[in-house]
């Protein structure tokens, strides 16, 4: 099985411009293929795992891997999956983000000995003088058919600035100037980046008459069909101090049954014989399937030493005076509304506290935890499909622990 079957295998090819050219492209290591990232934050998250997995395994299989980092598309900002516009980053944000992505991205990928490049697209777009792009780049842009991509279709019923509408454009030149300078022939990108991955494509076969090509990855949704990761406090960071290696691997402890197979399949590089066999596990064997995916994420980005380490902290907290003998309580559709439940209720109802003031001051106090993950906010709430299964584990001060499932 070459590589491109295995992604096949494993669910992330979504689209490809050439199947049959791609697939022999990669499976004879011959890629030379890059992925975007706009430093929007000071670290990476688990949104970009995807891509980060994709680039080791194609690198492994032979391929080298461009890491571009995008420290000029970053002072535009991408519309891809916005309703609203991105906040303007001042360049020094910019690079000192630019520089915390290399950092964790050398957990994935191997820079050495030329196996791998890592760029920055300010390189050339900071310097492009306007009218000059305009001549050299603007025939060969429709206005009319970029309006009907989806990344801009769903923004002009609020609005879509002009800066907003040149991202398409500055991601089309990314192509082609990697294109020119590293021999790059191949684009990946999330699914929702479709659009302008083929005007890059487009714009390198109408300015050099060659080819190149593009393949999308499955977006990361679970099984309600939302972007996994996320957490009541925000994005789940791969950055250890923004999200601790164990928040890190309660996070995936806890995914959901229907989506725990699916993560494994896509994000762990244990071998497809032995995912096949789990592929008829249900009841108790999910959770050790959730231990599995959980161990394997955290040995990944934070190292085996912290995913032992993680894991057994995990079981301590699950085994405190036993897992099967910890208080239970199983909540009723009427403790719901709308679908979710607050923290405070949850609190009253699971008998730690007497009353919602007792609750609340828990809460402002910090010593209120669900599933190992600290929550500050008194207005944090919980949706029901997350109680499912084994539940979640309530934690006020430090030792009171109490299980909330919905049956």
């Amino acid at each position: 099985m070459g590589i491109y079957e295995e992604l096949q295998a494993r669910g992330l090819i979504a689209q490809v411009t050439d199947e049959e050219g791609i697939r022999e492209l990669v499976n004879n290591g011959k890629a030379v293929f890059y992925i975007g990232f706009d430093p929007t934050a000071d670290s990476l998250h688990v949104g970009h795992f995807m891509a980060l997995c994709l680039m080791k395994r194609l690198q492994e299989a032979g391929n080298k891997p461009i890491a571009l980092i995008g420290g000029g598309t970053g002072y535009i900002g991408d519309p891809s999956g916005r309703t609203d516009m991105r906040s303007m980053m001042t360049p020094e944000q910019i690079c000192h983000n630019c520089d915390c992505f290399k950092e964790q991205m050398s957990r994935f990928i191997d820079f050495s000995e030329g196996k791998a490049l890592m760029v920055n697209n300010a390189d050339w777009l900071l310097d492009l003088n306007y009218v000059e792009l305009l001549r050299e780049v603007g025939p060969h842009f429709s206005v009319n058919r970029m309006l009907t991509a989806e990344c801009y279709k769903q923004r002009m019923e609020k609005g879509l600035s002009f800066l907003e509408f040149n991202y398409m454009i500055m991601q089309a030149y990314d192509f082609y100037a990697l294109f020119q300078k590293y021999g790059c022939n191949l684009q990946f990108g999330g699914d929702d980046q479709w659009s302008n991955m083929l005007a890059g494509t487009e714009l390198i076969r109408r300015k050099l008459g060659k080819d190149a090509g593009a393949m999308t990855i499955t977006l990361l949704l679970n099984s309600e069909g939302k972007k996994m990761g996320k957490t009541q406090s925000g994005a789940v960071w791969l950055d250890p101090n923004k999200t601790s290696p164990f928040e890190f691997y309660q996070y995936w402890r806890n995914v959901a049954d229907a989506d725990v197979l699916k993560c494994i399949r896509m994000l762990t590089f244990l071998p497809l014989e032995e995912i096949d066999k789990m592929d008829s596990w249900e009841g108790a064997q999910l959770n050790t399937a959730k231990e599995i995916l959980a161990y394997e994420l955290t040995k990944l980005v934070h190292g085996e030493e912290e995913a032992k380490k993680a894991q057994e902290s995990a079981r301590a907290l699950f085994s405190t005076g036993n897992a099967a003998e910890m208080p239970t309580t199983e909540l009723a559709d009427a403790d719901f509304e709308d679908g979710s439940i607050d923290i405070l209720t949850m609190l009253v109802r699971s008998g730690l506290v007497p009353s919602k003031s007792e609750a609340r001051r828990a809460v402002q106090q910090g010593g209120t935890a669900v599933d190992g993950e600290k929550v500050t906010d008194i207005k944090a709430v919980f949706a029901k499909d997350v109680f499912a299964g084994e539940g979640v584990i309530l934690k006020k001060g430090k030792k009171n622990f109490h299980r909330l499932v919905v049956k």
